[in-house]
């Protein structure tokens, strides 16, 4: 059993995109361990995204991160968190296999409806950041 951490992102939430996305996870046989909607500050969504400090497109990131709630989801599920990648799609709407969220949903690059994490480590620390406890082995 793995877990990782998945965000519907403020323009997902803004579009009643919610129940849909939460529902395409589960039919692709994942479980939902833990759900929370916020609203990040801007300084949180710059911790959030620290990987990215120095880039040219966090401070665009950090201002949509934090105009709207966004709804954290903890995923548990064997494989989880490639799993999830697979349902997720591609971080580029236009490059994600057809029947994906970001596929369907995303409206860009940076509006593409979800985060989710891309590694254990990585997900262990997004898990902790909106306070769901952990039980990673």
């Amino acid at each position: 059993m793995e877990e990782t951490l998945m965000m519907i992102k403020p323009d997902a939430v803004q579009r009643n995109l919610v129940g849909e996305i939460l529902c395409r996870v589960e039919q692709g046989g994942l479980a939902i361990a833990g759900l929370r909607m916020v609203r990040l500050t801007a300084e949180q969504a710059r911790e959030f995204y620290a990987v990215h400090q120095g880039k040219p497109f966090l401070e665009s990131l950090v201002a949509f991160m934090s105009s709207g709630p966004i709804v954290a989801v903890r995923v548990e599920g064997d494989g989880a968190i490639q799993r999830l990648a697979e349902i997720v799609g591609s971080t580029d709407p236009a490059k994600a296999a057809p029947g994906t969220i970001r596929r369907d949903f995303g409206l860009g690059i940076e509006k593409n409806s979800v985060h989710r994490s891309d590694a254990p480590e990585t997900a262990r620390a997004e898990i902790r950041f909106f306070g769901f406890d952990l039980s990673l082995r």
